[in-house]
C-alpha cells in the first residue's frame, strides 16, 4: 500500500525554460538556452530544466537570419507554462527596433506570459522586453553596437553598455552574442550553485566565468599599441588572493607606472584592478563556501577579505545573501527541486526585487 502511495505521487516538475523564437532569429543565440540549461544535471544525473521553443503564431516554420528555417512545435500558449522565458536576438524586429513598439502579434503572444516567470533577453532580444515595458526604470544591457540606439529609443531604461549581462532579479539582459552563454551560466549558478554551472561550462568548453565586460571587445577609434599587457599581473594576483595586494604591486609585475597599468587594465578587462580583485575574491569565497567545511572566518581569510564582516558586506553586495545563507543554499541538497513557478492567470504587475542588480555577476563595490 505504501509503495502504491509513493508511486502515485507525481514527480516534481522541472523548471521550465521557454524560448521565444521570432522571425529573423539568430541561430547561435537561439541555441544557447538548450545548450546551457539543457545540460544542467543534479548529483543523480537528472535534468534540472526542461527547455522548449515556441513561436508567436503557433507551431510551424520560423525564419532565421541564416539560409535555413526552423520548425517549432509550440505556439505562444507555451509562455503561460514558463518559469523562465528567454528572448534571443532577431534581425527582423521591425517596429520593435525602429519605433520601440510591439506588433499586434507580439502583444498577443506576450499577453500569455506567466506573471511569475523570470524574463531573460539575449543581445537585441532586450528590445522586445523594453518595448513591452518590462525594463522601465530598470538597468539593462544589449550589444555594445546597439547601446546608443537602445538608450535613445527607450530613455526610461538605464542602459549599461560596458557589462556582459545584468541580473535585476526577475528580469535579466545580456550583451551581444556569446554574452548569452555567460548569462545562462550565471542563471544556472544562481539556481544551483557553482559546481553545477562549472560542470555545464566544462561540457560546453567555455570558461565558467569571464573577466570584464563589453569594453574589452569594442574597437576604439585610435587604439594604442598593446605591446604590454596586464595578463601576468592578473595570474600572479590569482595565486595570492589570500594576501594583501596593492595596486603598485600589480603594476610592478608588468614594469609599469600605476597610472599606465590602471589604464591598460581597464582597456583589457573592462573594470578597475580593485573591482577585478573583489570579483575574484567573491568567486573564491563562493567556491570555498560550497566545497569546503572551513569556518566563515577561515573562508574570509583564504579569499583575501581578512574578516568575516568584510566578506559578508562584499557577498551581500554581489549576491544579495550572507555567507551563511549562501552556504546553506548550495551545500545542503534541497528537499525539493528548485522553484517551478506555477502558471497563473492573474495580472499581477511585475515588480523589481529588493536586492541590488548584479552586473556581469560580479561585485562592483571596490574602487
Amino acid at each position: 500500500m505504501a509503495a502504491q502511495e509513493a508511486h502515485s505521487i507525481a514527480a516534481p516538475r522541472r523548471h521550465r525554460v521557454v524560448v521565444l523564437a521570432l522571425d529573423g532569429v539568430i541561430p547561435f543565440e537561439l541555441g544557447i538556452p538548450q545548450r546551457i540549461f539543457g545540460r544542467a544535471r543534479d548529483a543523480g544525473g537528472s535534468r534540472l530544466y526542461e527547455v522548449v521553443t515556441c513561436g508567436v503564431r503557433g507551431p510551424g516554420a520560423v525564419r532565421t537570419d541564416a539560409d535555413f528555417d526552423i520548425t517549432v512545435t509550440h505556439g505562444p500558449e507555451a509562455l503561460a507554462t514558463a518559469d523562465t522565458v528567454v528572448v534571443p536576438a532577431s534581425y527582423e524586429l521591425g517596429p520593435v527596433y525602429e519605433q520601440g513598439r510591439l506588433t499586434d502579434e507580439l502583444t498577443a503572444a506576450l499577453s500569455r506570459l506567466n506573471p511569475a516567470a523570470r524574463l531573460v533577453a539575449i543581445c537585441t532580444g532586450g528590445y522586445v522586453l523594453a518595448a513591452a515595458g518590462f525594463l522601465d526604470g530598470r538597468p539593462a544591457t544589449t550589444h555594445w553596437s546597439s547601446a546608443d540606439h537602445f538608450q535613445a529609443l527607450f530613455p526610461q531604461v538605464e542602459v549599461d553598455a560596458d557589462v556582459l549581462f545584468i541580473d535585476d532579479g526577475d528580469v535579466l539582459t545580456s550583451a551581444g552574442v556569446a554574452a548569452g552563454v555567460d548569462l545562462c551560466l550565471h542563471l544556472v549558478r544562481r539556481d544551483h550553485g557553482s559546481a553545477v554551472a562549472g560542470e555545464v561550462a566544462r561540457r560546453t568548453v567555455v570558461p565558467p566565468h569571464r573577466d570584464g565586460g563589453q569594453a574589452q571587445y569594442i574597437r576604439r577609434p585610435v587604439p594604442e599599441p598593446q605591446l604590454a599587457t596586464t595578463r601576468e599581473a592578473r595570474a600572479w594576483a590569482l595565486g595570492r588572493l589570500d594576501q594583501p595586494l596593492q595596486l603598485r604591486d600589480l603594476a610592478e609585475r608588468e614594469a609599469m607606472s600605476v597610472r599606465t597599468f590602471t589604464r591598460r587594465f581597464r582597456e583589457e578587462v573592462g573594470m578597475s584592478p580593485g573591482q577585478w580583485l573583489t570579483q575574484q575574491r567573491v568567486e573564491r569565497a563562493r567556491h570555498l563556501l560550497e566545497s569546503s567545511d572551513l569556518s566563515v572566518d577561515q573562508v574570509a581569510r583564504d579569499a583575501g577579505f581578512g574578516t568575516a564582516q568584510s566578506m559578508r558586506q562584499h557577498l551581500q553586495a554581489a549576491l544579495g545573501v550572507t555567507p551563511t545563507a549562501y552556504r546553506r543554499t548550495f551545500r545542503e541538497p534541497p528537499a525539493t527541486p528548485p522553484r517551478a513557478c506555477p502558471p497563473s492567470a492573474s495580472s499581477t504587475p511585475r515588480k523589481n526585487l529588493s536586492h541590488s542588480p548584479v552586473h556581469n555577476s560580479a561585485a562592483e563595490s571596490a574602487s
